[in-house]
């Protein structure tokens, strides 16, 4: 396992590698470890696989970055969660928070509804998808709650908000709003709407129209925009009704 998360740190970008890794050697980072050493060992079902823990950082680089998506805590249905928050890999089912966030993406921009669930492509192009919590036991939300990951969260989300100008943080549902605190908003542009759940999604999310603000705000500020609808095919073909 040591092994593992040794490789996993290595596929950290290196810019993010040269902020990250003082938090690494902290008392708290090293029992979080030790946790997820006994975790990964034992004959529970952890996810993501411990090569993807840290894949938020692996894109983009930490000066490249211009939106923050701040999510909960990993999928914990099997072979689902891939390290970057909210997205699946290539194939898998959309899970219907993805969903519901590619519906009110295509009400907000006006376009078709991506065709994967796959967010790598916003990445690249400067989005962080950041959960509060990077590992989650199979079947339990929330399981790795309270064991550290909460503090490096917010060690990171204070250095974008320190270190850099002009970035969009989203932050979906209550528990990813507790952190707007940390943003400094004369800097940063702060949008906060209900989380993109099923139990949640009509209390806010829909017509929050992140994604075309986030946006204006990015050509205001000089900074290229995000390419959001990736690939999209025509709505009509999910069957779906629109809110």
């Amino acid at each position: 396992m040591a092994d593992l998360l040794s490789k996993a740190k290595q596929k950290i970008t290196p810019s993010w590698r040269d902020i990250l890794s003082p938090e690494f050697s902290k008392s708290y980072f090293t029992n979080l470890e030790k946790f997820l050493f006994e975790e990964y060992s034992s004959n529970k079902k952890i996810y993501p696989p411990p090569s993807n823990i840290f894949r938020s950082f692996s894109s983009p680089e930490f000066h490249e970055v211009k939106v923050i998506i701040l999510g909960q805590d990993p999928y914990h249905s099997e072979k689902t969660a891939n390290g970057l928050a909210f997205s699946v890999d290539e194939g898998k089912k959309i899970p219907p928070s993805l969903v519901n966030i590619f519906k009110e993406l295509s009400n907000d921009l006006n376009t078709g509804l991506p065709e994967s669930g796959c967010l790598e492509l916003w990445a690249q192009q400067g989005v962080l998808l950041l959960n509060t919590v990077l590992t989650v036991q199979s079947g339990v939300p929330e399981s790795h709650k309270g064991v550290g990951w909460e503090q490096f969260t917010l060690f990171v989300l204070k250095q974008i908000s320190d270190n850099l100008m002009n970035c969009v943080f989203m932050f979906w549902g209550a528990k990813a709003q507790r952190y707007a605190d940390l943003v400094d908003s004369t800097k940063h542009l702060i949008l906060s709407a209900a989380h993109p759940s099923p139990l949640s999604a009509h209390k806010g999310f829909f017509g929050c129209r992140h994604f075309s603000r986030a946006n204006r705000y990015l050509a205001d500020m000089n900074r290229d925009t995000i390419k959001w609808d990736i690939i999209c095919k025509d709505s009509r073909q999910y069957g779906m009704e629109f809110e």
